[in-house]
């Protein structure tokens, strides 16, 4: 896929996913006048920097995870990033963070704040539902999503705009822009509804690093032939309840023994599109920082002077 680009997009960052990046791709040894680490700040910096001057946006938002793990997920799956809960802690305990990447979250905020970028987010929604509900919402420009997170490739479609994928998972050198037609060329779900069908496909294999089990059995290879054999996952149980489907028994009984998992799972593996979304400040991205003097402050007390000019310079240069 060597196209990366869209044109003029509605830019939307997956915040959490590249600070994340940003703080493990650079050493902690990147820090502040005062000795505070800011390489997840310099990272990120650097990333938005080079999101602008590649994909030329008129808006951009950077969406937040305002809750990591919603009570209604939970309710629905126990297990839900269960394994990521910090200390071993219940149900409403923080997420597993680095020491030293959370103090850098307020001061990614700070930066984003004095050069006029939005940031968005939804109280008791995941950073995953803020994107899904601004793409889904968007009727006047093309828009492009970036995150390191294989679940946002539900969020494809052609229509009413185009929303596109651009996964950073490798990387943002190695960035792969999908779109429906790409999402149904890798992972072998239905073209009509690539979207829709990579989250069933989802559901079907499990993904244990958000501790859903899938229906024991089957994988993504045999999720896949299933869901293009049957069109979507309410024609495939509809299939398995009927004797006289093409069904093949193993399948079928899998299907059936894994329907109240089904029944309670496909509301947490599906990106919220109609989450509360509240944002900072309007997402028209300036040319030039809205608060330079508060800008040039940070970039001089966190030491991340060429990561601000880069900055800076990505908003002058569309």
């Amino acid at each position: 896929m060597p196209e990366t680009t869209v044109a003029n997009p509605l830019l939307l960052l997956d915040g959490a996913s590249l600070w994340f990046r940003a703080f493990y791709a650079l050493p902690e040894k990147i820090t502040a006048p005062d000795g505070r680490p800011v390489n997840a700040v310099r990272g990120f910096v650097d990333m938005v920097a080079a999101l602008i001057t590649q994909q030329r946006p008129a808006r951009l938002a950077v969406c937040l995870d305002l809750d990591w793990r919603p009570a209604f997920r939970v309710d629905a799956v126990p297990s839900y990033k269960a394994h990521r809960v910090a200390d071993g802690g219940t149900e409403g305990s923080a997420e597993e963070v680095p020491d030293s990447l959370t103090p850098q979250v307020q001061m990614i905020d700070d930066v984003l704040a004095a050069a006029g970028i939005a940031t968005a987010g939804a109280v008791g929604f995941e950073a995953d539902d803020v994107l899904g509900t601004l793409a889904h919402r968007e009727h006047t420009d093309p828009v492009v999503v970036v995150s390191g997170d294989r679940d946002l490739l539900q969020v494809v479609s052609d229509d009413p705009v185009p929303v596109r994928v651009l996964y950073v998972g490798r990387g943002l050198a190695k960035a792969e822009l999908f779109g429906p037609a790409e999402v149904a060329e890798r992972y072998g779900v239905p073209a009509d509804r690539a979207g829709a069908a990579y989250a069933e496909l989802a559901l079907l294999r499990g993904d244990p690093s958000d501790g859903l089990p899938g229906v024991a059995g089957v994988g993504e290879k045999t999720a896949s032939k299933l869901l293009l054999e049957f069109g979507s996952l309410t024609a495939l149980r509809a299939a398995a309840q009927d004797p006289a489907s093409a069904l093949a028994k193993g399948p079928r009984a899998k299907v059936l023994a894994a329907a109240d998992y089904l029944d309670a799972a496909l509301p947490v593996v599906r990106v919220a599109t109609d989450a509360p979304v509240t944002h900072s400040l309007p997402d028209a991205l300036p040319t030039s920082p809205t608060h330079p003097d508060r800008l040039d402050a940070l970039a001089e007390a966190l030491g991340v002077r060429s990561a601000v000019d880069r900055l800076a310079a990505a908003l002058a240069s569309r």
